[in-house]
């Protein structure tokens, strides 16, 4: 890939990355693979009972929840970098921004699945797998690459949110094992996306603001526009958790009168 090119796109260190990026979206599809071969073998009578896209819907929810792993992990270690830490805006190293390639490369294979499972997915995965990898590849520039770990930390909810999805299509719907996965879910729901996100939210733009004149406008419009959908999102998703974890876990009789 021409080195000039991607600085002229103003990516200048996605040079260093743009293979970790391609390669990253070639281990989603392995992935996804292995679980076509592999799930079937491991839960064989939730697979014979599945229909059209649950199967490819369950493949999808393994490469999801193995990359949530993978890069919330690799958030602790971003959000704890003193170079990072030292210019919050445009810092930039090395290995962090091969985290970040890690989510680009599945965001890019992401938004390729929801195109072609528009029919299941809908037209709302598609933006948002176009959103999510517009986010990390302008981080290329550099730019604000110690709050990019905001992002990768809202995935910690994401891998109980996958682990309840999976709890209901091998039929373990309103056990003991998924009350306490939907209390991990709701605690780091609210804890990563809502509390933490929305502060580091306020200091992330408030560091922008202190050097506004150093921004491009398009930075401004893309993560400006991605942040507020994203709390908005997460406000409405949560309020919808509280109201699932509900319908599956109804309280007792004087709890429904007190209502």
């Amino acid at each position: 890939m021409d080195p000039s090119i991607l600085d002229a796109l103003g990516f200048s260190t996605l040079k260093y990355h743009w293979q970790v990026v391609l390669l990253s979206a070639v281990i989603c599809c392995i992935i996804f693979e292995t679980s076509r071969v592999i799930s079937p073998l491991l839960f064989p009578k939730t697979f014979q009972f599945f229909k059209g896209y649950n199967a490819p819907n369950w493949h999808v929810h393994v490469v999801s929840t193995i990359h949530c792993i993978t890069v919330v992990i690799g958030s602790f270690f971003i959000m704890g970098d003193k170079t990072l830490n030292n210019d919050r805006v445009f810092g930039y190293t090395y290995w962090a921004a091969n985290i970040y390639s890690i989510s680009c490369g599945y965001f890019l294979w992401d938004t390729f699945v929801a195109i072609h499972y528009i029919k299941h997915q809908g037209i709302s995965m598609v933006c948002h797998g176009i959103a999510s990898f517009a986010v990390f590849i302008f981080g290329y520039k550099p730019f604000v690459n110690y709050y990019g770990a905001i992002f990768l930390m809202y995935e910690l909810s994401t891998i109980f949110l996958n682990f309840n999805w999976f709890m209901d299509k091998i039929g373990w719907t309103g056990t003991k094992a998924q009350l306490i996965n939907g209390i991990f879910l709701i605690l780091s729901f609210f804890g990563a996306r809502i509390v933490f996100g929305i502060y580091m939210t306020i200091q992330m733009w408030t560091d922008i603001y202190a050097v506004k004149e150093l921004v491009p406008l398009r930075y401004i419009v893309v993560y400006g526009s991605a942040n507020f959908a994203t709390v908005c999102l997460n406000l409405y998703w949560f309020r919808l958790m509280i109201n699932m974890l509900r319908k599956r876990f109804p309280g007792n009789k004087t709890d429904k009168e007190l209502k």
